[in-house]
């Protein structure tokens, strides 16, 4: 945590988490146009922050864009925050929360993780229901192959469909597929208000994709879940969820046990498959 704190303290580095925070998913020439500052500067900020893990970055065609990443502030909370009196911390809190938003203009979630495994353990924990079900809480019927479609099992209530498929599948490397189908079951299921139920299931189908890097003794795990209509409900859901789960993951990969379930705010049982 070191690293992070030392790229937080610089005030160039924290106005490009400003710049990023204001609209996500920016090319080095996007990020230069709104700074005073050399490109080659620019670049060695947005190096220190990408190894402190609070910027992470994502190719796209010939063009690299550049995301906030919440995944370090997640880990200060983790260790210190459910230790001491959450109301002294809110500066951090809101930090965490400004990390975590995505905006309007650019409807996708993208977080990185870096987790002490394996590609292949990671990916079995990916599709696996033995351990899906221990930090998602939810089961994947599939034989994992492109095309292919996939059935959502949580709580009881089985969601299946015909747009429910594996977009890409690439053992140990990269996983995509499309987001499950928001029925009157699993609303039921979690209680939601059909009013906010019925706002989700006419939005666009989404997708989520898992890119998975090997480094070293760890692996680097980045997740875009996207194809959001402008202005939706559900990316403020799964950007909610999607931080909880990940870290669950990690804590399952790395101790054997996933993380207790979040209590902090209705709904927060949904996260992110709701």
């Amino acid at each position: 945590m070191d690293e992070v704190f030392k790229a937080l303290a610089d005030a160039s580095r924290r106005r490009l988490l400003d710049g990023l925070n204001t609209r996500n998913g920016q090319t080095l020439r996007e990020l230069c146009a709104g700074l005073d500052m050399a490109r080659q500067s620019v670049s060695k900020h947005l190096a220190v922050l990408e190894a402190a893990g609070l910027v992470t970055t994502i190719r796209r065609g010939r063009e690299k864009l550049h995301y906030l990443n919440a995944a370090p502030i997640n880990a200060i909370a983790e260790r210190w925050i459910s230790r001491y009196d959450r109301a002294r911390v809110h500066a951090l809190a809101d930090l965490k929360r400004a990390l975590e938003q995505e905006p309007m203009a650019d409807p996708e979630f993208v977080y990185t993780s870096y987790i002490t495994t394996t590609p292949e353990r990671l990916w079995q924990a990916l599709t696996d229901p033995a351990f899906t079900r221990r930090y998602w809480g939810v089961a994947f019927e599939s034989d994992w192959k492109q095309g292919s479609p996939m059935v959502w099992e949580e709580s009881g209530v089985r969601m299946a469909d015909p747009a429910q498929v594996v977009l890409e599948s690439e053992p140990f490397r990269r996983l995509s597929y499309t987001w499950h189908t928001f029925t009157p079951e699993f609303g039921e299921a979690h209680a939601m208000d059909p009013d906010e139920l019925a706002k989700w299931a006419a939005e666009s189908r989404s997708k989520v994709t898992f890119e998975i890097e090997p480094l070293g003794r760890m692996v680097k795990l980045t997740v875009v879940h996207d194809g959001f209509d402008p202005g939706s409900t559900l990316l403020d859901g799964v950007s909610d969820g999607w931080p909880h789960l990940l870290s669950s993951l990690k804590s399952l990969l790395e101790t054997g046990e996933p993380l207790p379930d979040p209590d902090s705010s209705p709904g927060a049982d949904l996260a992110p498959t709701g």
